[in-house]
């Protein structure tokens, strides 16, 4: 029996139970081991819940208890969950999360401790809800030349931008729809401002590269001031407007961007539409490989964070790849080159908006 630890029981956390009961009988047979979510962080009771009376509001008794092997982290922004982690690691218990802040922010420090620890830190859901996109760009990296990741890594505003192309919707009333549909919060600045996409395509860097640039100096460019005129020219030209999150590796240090741009339709991002987000990798040995799934979700993102768990025992007998990460604001290029950026103007597109910073 592996025993589990829920940190928090929102959207996501509820989703990891779902398919922990729904796919015990499945996960036994596939892996060999039973799962017991044997305790629940949250402030609220969830007293019609069947997993009502795990629930507790310290998080000592989880550190405490040596059953304890595997704690899920799911609560969102940096305190207090940056601290669970790190009090989880220091204690010999591994560490799943779907928390890109924790990640864009303390990935180094986290990592760290894990390898000191002899466990793991693992973060799948964190990038592309439900698309394996960690995993695989960590396997790629191992041996092949990534030069260019290019992706749309928020469902919000694909889905905004979508309403607003093929329903000639403005801004104001794709959002409303986006919110309405549970898409958007209440307050959509991390989503239409562009920082939660920041914070991704910082994450995949550090992954593809080893290099943590601080999301804080990466120019990032939201869509709020895209207007039903830009949509309708970018059309006109053949293309799409999504929102884009790059990261080229240049002869000077690592390009990063967030922007939306006029996709060219010979492009495989142009038809990403919806809540859907699409990753494009381009590697000297792979050369273009393409991701494509649901980016956001309950059971999407919860699977990711089930998949990490599962891989945990999978790999207890073995040595798993161990990433190590160093933060390093130096390695960030603000522009391409010229060659670099004509390239892709050709390939990628036109980029649109004002300048912002996360």
């Amino acid at each position: 029996m592996i025993n589990i630890a829920l940190l928090g029981f929102g959207t996501v956390g509820s989703g990891v139970a779902e398919v922990f009961s729904e796919n015990r009988d499945l996960i036994r047979s596939r892996t060999g081991f039973d799962f017991n979510i044997k305790y629940i962080l949250d402030l609220r009771e969830f007293p019609d819940h069947p997993l009502g009376s795990r629930v507790v509001h310290d998080f000592n008794i989880i550190l405490n208890d040596p059953e304890i092997s595997i704690v899920a982290e799911m609560m969102g922004g940096l305190h207090p969950a940056y601290d669970f982690s790190m009090a989880a690691l220091k204690a010999g218990k591994n560490v799943v999360t779907s928390n890109k802040a924790v990640v864009a922010a303390f990935g180094p420090e986290l990592l760290r401790e894990a390898a000191d620890r002899g466990v793991r830190y693992l973060f799948e859901a964190s990038v592309g809800g439900g698309i394996p996109i960690i995993r695989s760009l960590t396997e790629l990296a191992a041996g092949n030349d990534i030069f260019e990741i290019a992706g749309i890594l928020n469902g919000t505003t694909n889905y905004i931008l979508t309403m607003m192309f093929k329903n000639g919707l403005s801004f104001a009333d794709a959002l409303a729809s986006a919110q309405a549909l549970g898409y958007a919060e209440a307050d959509p600045s991390a989503d239409v401002d562009g920082f939660d996409t920041c914070r991704k395509i910082c994450i995949l860097t550090a992954v593809a590269y080893g290099t943590l640039i601080p999301f804080e100096k990466v120019e990032t460019i939201g869509i709020r001031d895209i207007t039903a005129e830009d949509i309708r020219a970018a059309e006109a030209q053949g293309c799409s407007v999504k929102l884009i999150a790059r990261a080229v590796r240049t002869p000077d240090g690592i390009y990063l961007k967030t922007e939306p741009m006029a996709v060219r339709k010979t492009n495989p991002l142009y038809a990403i539409e919806d809540v859907f987000n699409g990753i494009l990798i381009r590697g000297n040995v792979s050369g273009d490989l393409m991701f494509f799934g649901k980016g956001a979700g309950k059971l999407p993102t919860a699977g990711a964070v089930v998949s990490d768990i599962l891989d945990i025992p999978a790999r207890a007998d073995s040595q798993p790849h161990r990433q190590l990460w160093v933060r390093d604001e130096s390695a960030y290029v603000p522009e391409l080159p010229k060659e670099l950026l004509d390239r892709s103007l050709e390939e990628l597109g036109i980029p649109l908006g004002k300048k912002a910073r996360c």
